[in-house]
């Protein structure tokens, strides 16, 4: 078998059994077809003679190439993966990423908006003359921002998955993966202001548009920069800064690491932890701002 054949192999057992996300799939495929075209600019056609000297010299291309460490790093994971699973099927026995380390990365800190912000943008958003689209845009930033969701959970939220009993919402992750997240008494009255107008159309699907057309990722990033636009000069306006801006003040607030990792459906403690250097950051600034020996 050709490599390409073993990769191929790898995204179906990735795909069929262990399930994982789409996007996480694509970028499995594009990160293995890049290293499959170094290996046969390198003449490399057998999977048995790819060595760590030919990870080591595919390191070397990427750097060329300029590619950030963050980059480089997820390329590294995705073959990681690929040669555990020819050493699980024995079709090989050395794994030649035994050596190989990621390269180290100062993770940048997520931007955040404060809270104050957040209620200006509901202010903003209540001088929308449109009633329909006014609650509609206004839960999205509660539900957003009130359950720190990814934008892609909250377009595939269902009517079924919100527990209004129970205060809940029931959120398909990444990886298929399901959690239930607490919803807060004011994200509750903002999401039934909007259910009270939402349109009756048989569709599951808890956010509609007014044409009753589910609402979709790039209708969700536009209203967001839309209205950051309007209250904060911070770089990237896109609605996963409410996801970041959500976990930050719950530990600004004191919530435990791992419950704000559970809310977040992190897989790693690790990701959720760099919410704790934001909070730090923002204890700095406060510092530096206030005390009169900063």
């Amino acid at each position: 078998m050709q490599i390409n054949d073993f990769i191929e192999n790898y995204l179906v057992e990735l795909s069929g059994i262990k399930r994982v996300a789409v996007n996480t799939l694509d970028s499995y495929r594009i990160d293995l077809t890049q290293f499959l075209n170094f290996c046969i600019y390198s003449n490399k056609n057998n999977i048995k003679e790819i060595d760590d000297k030919t990870i080591r010299k595919f390191l070397i291309k990427l750097n060329e190439d300029n590619l950030s460490k963050i980059s480089i790093s997820r390329k590294l994971s995705a073959l990681r993966g690929f040669f555990r699973y020819l050493i699980r099927h024995e079709t090989i026995t050395i794994n030649p990423m035994s050596k190989i380390s990621n390269p180290r990365a100062k993770r940048k800190l997520p931007e955040t908006i404060n809270l104050d912000s957040f209620l200006e943008i509901f202010r903003l958003i209540d001088e929308e003359n449109d009633i329909y689209n006014k609650k509609l845009i206004k839960a999205i930033f509660e539900i957003l921002y009130g359950c720190a969701l990814r934008v892609s959970e909250l377009c595939n939220l269902n009517i079924g998955d919100v527990d209004l009993h129970k205060m809940s919402i029931r959120v398909l992750g990444k990886g298929s993966k399901v959690r239930i997240v607490p919803l807060g008494e004011k994200s509750k009255i903002t999401l039934l202001d909007y259910l009270n107008l939402r349109i009756k159309n048989g569709s599951e699907f808890l956010f509609l548009m007014k044409n009753g057309n589910k609402i979709y990722p790039k209708f969700v990033q536009i209203q967001v920069k839309k209205y950051m636009a309007l209250v904060t000069d911070i770089n990237k306006k896109s609605p996963h800064i409410l996801r970041h801006s959500a976990a930050t003040h719950m530990l600004d607030n004191g919530a435990d690491l791992m419950a704000v990792k559970e809310i977040l459906g992190h897989e790693n403690l690790s990701t959720t932890q760099i919410y704790t250097h934001v909070s730090i950051e923002r204890l700095k600034n406060s510092y530096k701002k206030a005390h009169p020996k900063s």
